[in-house]
């Protein structure tokens, strides 16, 4: 008999009103562990709202989220990072002042015990810092490592924020628009280092993300949101072929 895959991430009946209007209204979402689904749905459908929920910046009036079994509906931001839970946002994230290795090296200070003090002096062959190479190096960015991380390129940015995530260890990832921005010719090596992170790190990744012919060749299911709900959760050939999804989302008659 073989045993169902574990929940990385549980929603049940998951809602949001505020001032009287209703953002999210019974979402539901059960994602296997070591799974990459895709959030799709028309602006204002509530994906971001939806990540807001389940990373802890607002508190749902009504449901649960679960992650790896333990409820964190009300969990603080900090307590879902130490439990594994990773997030990039629509725009980049990144301190552009400082390398693309001392922005690795601070995440990694902090998965190593630390602080993300800018004071601590590193040394050359900290366990930070060869953390921080090594990582660099998976993701394709180690040629970039000295370079300020305001003057790389809007890929390599989303990069080095995958780089940051892989650091700290994350075990549930959310990719808010990761291809936001990113130039075509950069968009197949961004597919390549999420679905290396995946596999190197057997996290989980819930992905929103516009460019639909992108996001339905290497997910292995796909969520549709239509105002503040969740309408379907099948695999990609069989959301394609919904009815109710080509009729409420891809504008075509059921």
């Amino acid at each position: 008999m073989q045993t169902a895959t574990p929940s990385a991430l549980q929603i049940k009946g998951l809602g949001l009103k505020i001032g009287g209007a209703t953002i999210l209204k019974n979402v539901e979402l059960d994602i296997p562990q070591g799974a990459i689904v895709g959030v799709i749905g028309p602006n204002g459908a509530g994906k971001t709202t939806l990540f807001n929920a389940i990373s802890g910046l607002i508190t749902p009036t009504a449901g649960t989220v679960q992650m790896h079994g333990i409820d964190i509906t009300k969990a603080s931001v900090p307590a879902r990072a130490r439990a594994g839970l990773g997030r990039t946002f629509q725009t980049s994230s990144y301190f552009p002042g400082l390398s693309v290795l001392e922005n690795v090296r601070l995440a990694a200070q902090v998965a190593e015990g630390g602080n993300y003090s800018l004071f601590r002096f590193p040394k050359a062959h900290d366990k930070a810092t060869e953390r921080a190479l090594e990582t660099l190096q998976s993701v394709g960015l180690a040629h970039k490592a000295h370079t300020l991380a305001g003057d790389i390129s809007h890929g390599d940015k989303r990069k080095l924020e995958i780089a940051v995530l892989l650091v700290t260890e994350a075990n549930l990832v959310l990719l808010d628009e990761p291809m936001a921005g990113v130039a075509s010719g950069e968009v197949a090596g961004l597919v390549q280092n999420i679905r290396e992170m995946q596999v190197e790190k057997q996290c989980t990744v819930l992905m929103v993300e516009h460019h639909i012919d992108v996001l339905l060749g290497f997910v292995d299911m796909v969520a549709v949101m239509y105002f503040g709900t969740i309408i379907a959760y099948d695999t990609p050939q069989n959301i394609m072929n919904n009815p109710t999804v080509q009729s409420a989302y891809l504008g075509k008659s059921a």
